[in-house]
C-alpha cells in the first residue's frame, strides 16, 4: 500500500473518530443542561413545576387572551402528618405523586405545580358553573380510592379556588385562592372535630380511629 495513501486514511479516520468523540460529547453536554434546567424548575418528588416555574407559567397563561377564562386553585391535603405517623413517610410521598397526578389531569392547558410541602398550586380553564361547584368536583376527583399501606383510603383535601381575570396580577389570584382553601379548611374542621383525622379507610374491618367520614365539600371565593 502506498504510505501516502496510507497515512491520508489514518488521518481521515482519526479526524472521524474525533469528530464523533465531539458529537458526542456535545450531545451528553446538551442532555446535562436539559436536566440541570428540568431540575431547577420542577419537584423532583412529584416532576410538576416547582413555585418559581409556576408563577413564570401562569402569568404568560393569564396575559394570553386565549387562555381565558380561567380559575386559580390552592390546595392541600388534608390531616397529612396523621398520614405519615401511621403510613410512614413513604406512603405520605406517595399521596403527594397520587395528588399531583390527578391534580395534573383536570389541568388541561393551564399548569399545576407542587409549591412546597402538602400544598399545590393551579392555573386551569374555568367553566360554566359556579366556582364552588368546579371546586368541589375537583375535591371529589383528588379524593378517588387510592391504595395505601396494604389498604384502600380515601384522602380528603381542602381546595380554595377563584375566577381569574384577564388583567389580574397572578400573585394577588393566588393569594385570594389560598385565604379560599384556609376557609374550607377550617369548614371542613368544624364538621369534622369529633373525629381524629380526615381519612377515610375502605376495609370491612378496621380500627375506630380510622372509621371517619367525608368531610363537606370545599368552599370558593370570588
Amino acid at each position: 500500500m502506498d504510505p501516502l495513501a496510507f497515512l491520508a486514511g489514518a488521518a481521515v479516520a482519526a479526524g472521524a473518530c474525533a469528530a464523533w468523540v465531539s458529537h458526542r460529547r456535545v450531545v451528553q453536554l446538551q442532555r446535562q443542561l436539559t436536566a440541570e434546567r428540568h431540575a431547577a424548575s420542577h419537584d423532583p418528588l412529584t416532576g410538576l413545576p416547582n413555585r418559581r416555574a409556576f408563577y413564570m407559567r401562569g402569568a404568560e397563561l393569564v396575559a394570553d387572551p386565549h387562555a381565558h377564562p380561567l380559575v386559580a386553585v390552592v390546595l392541600d391535603v388534608d390531616g397529612f402528618k396523621q398520614i405519615n405517623d401511621v403510613y410512614g413517610h413513604s406512603a405520605g410521598d406517595e399521596v403527594l405523586v397520587t395528588i399531583g397526578h390527578r391534580f395534573s389531569s383536570c389541568a388541561g392547558k393551564g399548569i399545576v405545580a407542587r409549591l412546597g410541602g402538602d400544598e399545590f398550586a393551579g392555573l386551569i380553564p374555568g367553566r360554566d358553573e359556579e366556582p364552588d361547584v368546579q371546586a368541589a368536583q375537583l375535591a371529589d376527583v383528588l379524593a378517588a380510592p387510592m391504595r395505601l399501606g396494604g389498604q384502600v383510603v380515601s384522602v380528603s383535601t381542602s381546595v380554595g379556588l377563584v375566577p381569574v381575570g384577564a388583567s389580574a396580577h397572578l400573585a394577588d389570584a393566588v393569594h385570594r385562592a389560598d385565604a379560599a382553601m384556609y376557609r374550607a379548611k377550617r369548614h371542613t374542621q368544624r364538621h369534622s372535630q369529633h373525629h381524629r383525622a380526615h381519612l377515610v379507610a375502605h376495609q370491612h374491618v378496621l380500627h375506630t380511629s380510622l372509621r371517619l367520614a367525608k368531610p363537606a365539600h370545599p368552599t370558593s371565593a370570588t
